[in-house]
């Protein structure tokens, strides 16, 4: 079927590459090393991977790595062997261009394997600039697959990427596959990523798998870095994110690092360099290697009908040196999370942009907070100004365990790079007496997440707000409001994630947000009476809800969650 193959596509476009010391070298029993890669072009042929892979070669990585111009073979020692893997011709169909035969040797598994040599090593500058505004050295930030001593060689190395030149893919016929342009990319737009998790270890079982996210935030010049919530492992670093096109899948990007982590927290999204950047800073090398490099095609993102971008309505609370996430429910109205606010400080409140305004930056007082012992931590704002233009989000009044979300709010990236979008499922509804008192989500959920709104992908409706359960939270501040979504139904706000506090680790895609069917009759009368005491029953909930918002039985003991 035609979604099929449109999800197969990617598979020919990607391979492994694996470098390892030649035979005669004295150290020949140590490696390979290995990564993903992209086939980019036929005519010549050619393959993009991470530059990491070559760091056990380099004759002072330390130095090489601060370089700000390409690298060329002489800077290795000795000169290694490479080899690019990919499927064999009989096992996918043709597709993306690059269908014509090529001819190989194969291995036991009918893997098709070529020999390759480097042409360079590129810095991407676009992508480094972007690195440090958006990943600050106080907060922490590791890439890759742990903490170890190559942490600091990973992240130095992060903005390197090589170019290979592989004779046995060229084809007079051939050419290179279809590009796509980052700049037009949009936070919540569809990406598939496809990589071979742990490099050559085993690629007959392992060789371009796919994963699916969302593009959940941008920085840099034209989106040079892109972060997804398409889940990717070691040894897919190389591989390449794809965008959907109504004439097919298009690179977009490729993968720079799987595992992002945030101090002690695996945030659970992988970081991808943005193609456009990659070969503005390869122009040189291209040029070089005689290849006509192409364009890279804007593809305009799919609109979703009237609906309004619920981007628009999230906004940034700030109390004192507290923060985290908020929503608009109109025009001068905003919920967030009481531990946001609960420092007394004047809020500040900043609103995105969106084409219709600038970034807007606004006052507030807190008009209720739920007291410590509610199992709801819910604070209501009234902003000194109406917010011109606003329409009102449309609460959802089901709720579908299975059906797709995503959540929005000053997570991982907090203020450095707007709002953040990940997606997932609603994995489980809890009810008490017949009714939602809370709601669990797969989506990717951080520390400046709380208080944003968690929203239907399928109706757009506002299903709930992000709140915190026992230790959910942002190490800098707190996360913050209610989930707005403008016009379709939004089904809750995000509380938090999950802390197991025995060992000490988070889980981001196991999280717990607050229904809007609890939140809506009060609001509501709110409105009609302007009186902060329509919120007081949230300070009443009954023991089964309380004990359902401690991961509890019953009253005790306390869950280690």
């Amino acid at each position: 079927c035609p979604a099929a193959a449109a999800v197969m596509a990617e598979e020919p476009a990607c391979c492994v590459v694996s470098v390892s010391r030649p035979a005669d070298a004295p150290e020949a029993a140590a490696g390979p090393w290995s990564c993903s890669g992209v086939v980019l072009s036929r005519s010549p042929g050619l393959v993009l991977c991470q530059g990491a892979v070559f760091a056990p070669f380099l004759r002072d990585a330390r130095d090489a790595w601060a370089q700000p111009h390409a690298l060329r073979p002489d800077v290795l020692r000795p000169c290694p062997r490479l080899l690019v893997l990919r499927p064999s011709a009989r096992t996918y169909s043709p597709v993306l261009g690059l269908d014509a035969p090529a001819t190989s040797c194969s291995t036991a598994s009918g893997l098709q394997q070529h020999e390759a040599r480097l042409l360079a090593l590129v810095p991407c500058g676009p992508f480094q600039r972007a690195l440090l505004c958006a990943f600050g050295q106080a907060d922490q930030w590791r890439f890759g697959e742990d903490a170890g001593d190559r942490d600091e060689d990973d992240r130095r190395s992060l903005h390197w990427f090589a170019w290979l030149r592989v004779p046995g893919l060229d084809s007079v016929s051939g050419g290179w596959m279809p590009l796509a342009s980052a700049r037009s990319l949009r936070k919540g737009e569809g990406l598939l990523a496809c990589g071979s998790p742990f490099g050559a270890l085993c690629p007959d079982l392992f060789l371009n798998t796919l994963s699916r996210g969302v593009v959940s935030n941008l920085a840099g010049e034209e989106n040079a870095l892109v972060l997804t919530d398409a889940r990717c492992l070691p040894g897919t670093e190389g591989g390449g994110a794809f965008l959907p096109s109504p004439t097919g899948p298009r690179l977009v990007a490729v993968i720079a690092a799987s595992f992002c982590w945030k101090g002690a927290e695996w945030v659970g999204l992988t970081l991808l360099c943005s193609l456009d950047a990659i070969l503005c800073s390869s122009a040189g090398v291209l040029d070089e290697a005689g290849a006509v490099m192409p364009l890279p095609v804007p593809v305009a993102a799919s609109q979703a009908g009237d609906r309004q971008d619920p981007l628009g309505w999230v906004a940034l609370v700030e109390c004192g040196a507290a923060w985290g996430s908020g929503v608009l429910l109109d025009p001068r109205l905003l919920l967030t999370c009481r531990h946001v606010v609960e420092a007394g400080a004047p809020l500040r409140v900043t609103l995105v942009p969106d084409p219709s305004r600038a970034a807007t930056i606004l006052g507030g007082r807190v008009v209720f907070a739920t007291k410590e012992s509610s199992p709801f931590d819910v604070a209501v704002v009234e902003l000194e100004e109406s917010v011109p233009g606003f329409v009102s989000p449309c609460p959802a009044n089901t709720f579908l365990p299975g059906e797709e979300v995503s959540v929005m709010g000053f997570g991982a990236l907090g203020r450095a790079c707007g709002p953040s979008v990940t997606t997932g499922v609603l994995s489980a509804v809890v009810g008490v007496a017949g009714r939602p008192v809370m709601l669990q989500t797969t989506c990717a959920v951080h520390g400046g997440s709380s208080g944003g709104p968690l929203i239907s992908s399928r109706s757009g409706c506002l299903l709930g707000k992000l709140g915190v359960l026992g230790v959910g939270g942002n190490p800098q501040g707190v996360p913050g409001p209610l989930a707005h979504h403008p016009s379709p139904p939004t089904p809750g706000i995000v509380a938090s994630n999950t802390r197991d506090t025995s060992v000490g680790a988070t889980y981001p895609h196991l999280n717990f947000c607050i229904p809007i069917t609890i939140l809506q009759p009060l609001i509501m009368r709110y409105r009609r009476t302007g009186d902060p005491a329509a919120f007081a029953r949230l300070n009443r909930a009954g023991g089964r809800v309380r004990a359902a918002w401690r991961l509890q039985r019953q009253p005790q003991p306390l869950s280690k969650l």
